[in-house]
């Protein structure tokens, strides 16, 4: 059954993601240098990692890595920048927007087989597997959308392309994941 990521993080290292993902979303929006690496030990780690950015509130983007590759210093930046400037579902973020920006950091643990019946809303996400096409869905998105444990695997089947009862067949891999979401949308932040 799926955990959560293999490392505890401690609060500074919470703000120091969140102002990274913030700092990275400002850098490409305003197509201004991006700075050095942070120094923190927390960005050489590998994990999934998925950045969602809000205006105002409001969903703007959500893009993300399952399968790291590359340390969080570099999943993050490519992240940030792209759920700013790149997810089609949305706009692309403006600057005069960005005074309205909150950030929310997820850190993937890393998927693993799960049965439908195991599957705990809030607390896991899913991946839908067939083939070449994929789906995902973070566990805050059951919470938000109020689904139930089949809606939530019907949601995941629909996002990887296929039909909504495809989690049924024997030819779909479920793949459950816990994560680490933190953000700042409580806080009010001034574009710097």
């Amino acid at each position: 059954m799926p955990s959560l990521p293999d490392f505890a993080l401690a609060e500074e290292d919470r703000r120091a993601l969140l102002q990274f993902a913030r700092h990275s979303v400002q850098a490409s929006v305003t197509r201004s240098p991006s700075g050095s690496s942070p120094k923190e030990e927390i960005f050489a780690r590998v994990c999934g990692v998925f950045v969602t950015v809000f205006i105002g509130g409001k969903l703007r983007g959500c893009i993300g890595v399952v399968e790291a590759e590359k340390p969080l210093d570099e999943s993050i930046a490519h992240c940030a920048s792209s759920a700013a400037l790149h997810d089609p579902r949305f706009p692309p973020i403006r600057a005069e927007e960005l005074d309205r920006l909150q950030i929310e950091v997820s850190l993937l643990s890393q998927p693993a087989p799960i049965q439908p019946d195991e599957i705990e809303l809030g607390r896991h996400g899913l991946l839908i597997v067939k083939d070449r096409q994929r789906g995902l869905l973070l566990p805050q998105v059951a919470i938000e959308h109020r689904l139930d444990r089949e809606s939530f695997l019907a949601e995941t089947c629909r996002k990887a392309g296929l039909s909504r009862d495809a989690w049924k067949s024997g030819s779909v891999q479920i793949l459950g994941f816990t994560c680490e979401v933190f953000s700042d949308r409580s806080e009010t932040h001034a574009a710097k």
